[in-house]
C-alpha cells in the first residue's frame, strides 16, 4: 500500500505509483477492497416459513408423538427465534465488508429471546400425615387464562456491554474504495461589452465544452490520493484572440497524508478489525441462542410430561372417588352408613372432576406453548393444530449424580459460556475504539503534494496580424504538450490545524474511557451471575433429589394407608371421611413426586446451560444448527 515519502522529489515516479495502484484498485486486487465472508457479498435468500418434513414425519394418526431429542431436533430446524440470529451472520459480513470499504461498522443485535415461561408443571408440597389436612375433600382451584399470567411471552436477554449509548466514532478513516469522478459540460453564453476595442465585438458569444475524469481513492496510512485528466475547448466571436477554437488539457495528480490525526495503518484499520471480531461475536450470540432455546424446549417438554403424568393422577384420583362413590352408596342403601356418608362422597367426586379439569386445562396450554416454539406457524398449520402431543420420553433420575467440585464448574463456566466470551469481545472491540477517539484529540498536520501537466492547443485566428504559431493545432497537441511535460507545476507544502481548545475530541475520549469502564464492570456482573447459576443449579439439584425420594417414600406409605382405610371402610369400620382423606393425601403424594422429578430434570439442564455444555450434553452439532439441521 502506498504511503507518502517526504523524501522523494521525483515526482513523475510518484505519479506512476499512485496510478499503477488506482488501477490495481479498479481492477478489484486491492485487499482492502476484496469481499469475505459466508455471504461473498451476496443478500440473503428468502426466508421459508414451512415447517421441516420433521414435524409431519412425527404425526401419526392425529397425534405427534414427541421425544425430548425430537423436540431439540423441530426447535432447531423451526424455532423463529434462533431462525431470526441465523440472519446475523450475514449481518456481521457486510459489516466487514463495509469496513473494508472505509465505512464504520453498524453494529449487531446483542437482544436474544428466551422460550416462553409457560405454565410450569404440577407443584405439591410432600405431605405425609393426614392430621395436616383439615379438610375431608382433595383442593381445587379455578383456572386462570395463560395470557393474563404472562406465561406465553418471550422474555429478552440484552447482552450488549455498552448499553444503548455507543461509544464515539472518532478521526474518520479515509474511503478505501476508489472512485471514478466524472463531468461533461457545454455551455452557450453570450456577454454584452462595454468596449468595442476589448474583443472587437459588442457581445462575446462563447461556447464552452467541459470534458473531466478523475480517479480517487483514500489508503489506510490515511493518504488521500486524486488522480484528475481535465479538458476545455472554448470558441469565441472574438477578433482578438489569438487562437479560436482553442482547447486546454491537464493530467494532475493532488496528495494529502496526515501526519498526526488520521495517520496510520493501526487507526485507519480498527473499524475493519471491530467488524471481524463482530463476526466472532454473530457466533457466540448464535450458540447462545442455542443454548437458550435448547434449555427452554427441555424445561417446556419437561412441564409437559409432568402435566401429562399429572392427568392421569388426577384420572385416577377420579376414578377412586367414583368407587367411593358406589361403594358408599350401596352402604347407604343397606342401611349401614348414615345419608351424610353419600353426600361427603359426591362432594369428593365433583372436587376430584374439578382437579382433572384443571390439570387437562393446563397440560393444553402447554401444549399449545410447545408447539408454538417447535413450528414456524404455530397454529396457523391445520394438521398442527389438531394434533395432540404424546411423550415418548418419562421423567427419570440417575440413581446418582455424579457432580465434579464446585469451584471445577465455576471455572468450566467461566471460560466456556458464550454470553462471557462475546462479552470479553465487545470489551475488546470497545478499547480498539478508544485509538480513535484518543487520535481525535491531535492536531491537524496534513502534508500535501500537488503535480500537474498542462497543455493548449487552437487555431490560429487569421484576424491577428502577426500570429504566435506555438499552440497551433488540435486536440491532440494539447495531450502531447501535457504526455510531454511542456508545461508541469508541481509543490509541496504543509497544512495545519491547531484547535485552541478541542473540547469535542477531549469529552468524547473521557466519555468513551468510562464506558470501557462500566463495561468491564458489567463483565464483572456477568461472571458473578454465572457463580451464581451454578451454585443454584446445583442446590435446585440436590433438593429435587430430596423431594423425589420423599415424594416416594410418602407416596408408598399414602397408598398402604388408603389401602387399610378401604379395607375398614369395606368392613363398616370406618366412614367416607378417612377414605376421602387418604385418597387426597395420595393423589398429593403422587403429584408431588412427578413434580419432583420434572424439578430435577430441569435443575439438571439449568446446570448444563450454566456451565455451557447444554449442546454438548444433548448431542447437538452447533455447524448442523447453523445450517438449520
Amino acid at each position: 500500500m502506498y504511503q507518502w515519502k517526504p523524501t522523494v522529489v521525483d515526482l513523475q515516479h510518484f505519479s506512476r505509483q499512485v496510478l499503477s495502484l488506482m488501477l490495481a484498485s479498479l481492477l478489484c486486487t486491492c485487499p482492502a477492497v476484496a469481499q469475505t465472508g459466508n455471504t461473498g457479498g451476496k443478500t440473503a435468500g428468502a426466508t421459508s416459513y414451512d415447517n421441516s418434513e420433521r414435524l409431519h414425519t412425527l404425526i401419526r394418526a392425529g397425534n405427534l408423538y414427541l421425544s425430548l431429542q425430537d423436540a431439540l431436533a423441530l426447535a432447531i430446524e423451526n424455532n423463529l427465534d434462533v431462525e431470526l440470529q441465523r440472519l446475523s451472520f450475514p449481518i456481521a459480513d457486510m459489516d466487514l465488508l463495509r469496513a473494508k470499504g472505509g465505512g464504520i461498522t453498524r453494529g449487531l443485535n446483542f437482544t436474544l429471546s428466551e422460550v416462553p415461561v409457560g405454565v410450569g408443571g404440577p407443584l405439591s408440597p410432600v405431605v405425609t400425615n393426614p392430621a395436616t389436612s383439615g379438610r375431608a375433600t382433595a383442593g381445587t382451584s379455578v383456572a386462570t387464562n395463560a395470557l393474563e399470567l404472562g406465561v406465553l411471552g418471550e422474555p429478552q436477554d440484552n447482552l450488549s456491554m455498552q448499553g444503548t449509548i455507543l461509544q464515539s466514532n472518532g478521526t474518520p478513516v479515509p474511503v478505501f474504495d476508489p472512485a471514478i469522478v466524472g463531468q461533461v459540460n457545454w455551455t452557450h453564453q453570450t456577454t454584452p461589452q462595454p468596449s468595442f476595442s476589448t474583443y472587437g465585438t459588442s457581445s462575446l458569444v462563447t461556447n464552452s465544452t467541459t470534458a473531466n475524469a478523475g480517479v480517487q481513492q483514500g489508503f489506510a496510512s490515511g493518504a488521500q490520493v486524486g488522480l484528475n485528466f481535465n479538458n476545455n475547448r472554448q470558441s469565441l466571436n472574438s477578433l482578438t484572440t489569438g487562437y479560436t477554437p482553442y482547447t486546454g488539457s491537464s493530467l494532475g495528480l493532488t496528495a494529502t497524508h496526515p501526519l498526526l490525526r488520521g495517520f496510520g495503518t493501526s487507526l485507519n484499520h480498527r473499524f475493519i478489525r471491530i467488524a471481524a471480531n463482530q463476526q466472532k461475536i454473530t457466533s457466540l450470540l448464535f450458540r447462545q441462542q442455542l443454548i437458550a432455546t435448547v434449555y427452554g424446549v427441555i424445561r417446556l417438554y419437561t412441564d409437559f410430561v409432568a402435566l401429562y403424568e399429572d392427568e392421569k393422577v388426577k384420572q385416577d384420583t377420579v376414578t377412586l372417588a367414583e368407587k367411593l362413590l358406589s361403594d358408599t352408596k350401596a352402604q347407604v342403601d343397606e342401611g349401614t352408613l348414615a345419608q351424610v356418608e353419600l353426600t361427603r362422597s359426591n362432594a369428593q367426586l365433583f372436587s376430584t372432576r374439578q382437579d382433572l379439569i384443571n390439570s387437562r386445562g393446563l397440560r393444553e396450554e402447554q401444549e399449545a406453548i410447545l408447539k408454538n416454539v417447535l413450528t414456524r406457524t404455530g397454529n396457523g398449520d391445520p394438521e398442527v393444530r389438531t394434533a395432540h402431543i404424546i411423550p415418548t420420553d418419562a421423567l427419570t433420575m440417575p440413581e446418582k449424580d455424579d457432580i465434579r467440585p464446585m469451584q471445577d464448574l465455576i471455572t468450566d463456566a467461566l471460560a466456556d459460556r458464550p454470553d462471557l466470551g462475546q462479552a470479553r469481545l465487545q470489551i475488546d472491540n470497545s478499547r480498539i475504539g478508544l485509538a480513535g477517539a484518543k487520535n481525535a484529540t491531535l492536531p491537524e498536520v496534513d502534508l500535501v503534494g500537488v503535480m500537474q501537466n498542462n497543455g493548449l492547443a487552437g487555431t490560429v485566428n487569421p484576424l491577428i496580424g502577426s500570429p504566435d504559431l506555438t499552440y497551433s493545432g488540435g486536440y491532440g497537441s494539447a495531450v502531447g504538450q501535457v504526455l510531454a511535460r511542456n508545461y508541469p507545476t508541481y509543490g509541496i507544502g504543509v497544512q495545519v490545524t491547531l484547535p485552541i481548545h478541542n473540547r469535542i475530541a477531549e469529552a468524547d475520549l473521557a466519555r468513551d474511557e468510562l464506558q470501557v469502564k462500566q463495561s468491564e464492570i458489567r463483565l464483572r456482573q456477568l461472571q458473578n451471575q454465572a457463580r451464581l447459576e451454578v451454585e443454584d443449579a446445583l442446590i435446585a439439584m440436590r433438593r429435587a433429589r430430596s423431594s423425589s425420594e420423599a415424594a416416594a417414600q410418602a407416596r408408598a406409605l399414602q397408598q398402604e394407608s388408603l389401602e387399610a382405610e378401604q379395607a375398614k371402610f369395606a368392613v363398616g369400620a370406618s366412614t367416607s371421611f378417612f377414605v376421602i382423606q387418604y385418597e387426597s393425601l395420595l393423589s398429593q403424594a403422587k403429584s408431588t413426586e412427578v413434580a419432583a422429578k420434572s424439578s430435577y430434570v430441569k435443575a439438571r439442564a439449568a446446570l448444563q446451560r450454566a456451565m455451557g455444555s447444554i449442546l454438548d450434553e444433548n448431542h447437538i452439532s452447533f455447524d448442523a444448527a447453523v445450517k438449520g439441521r
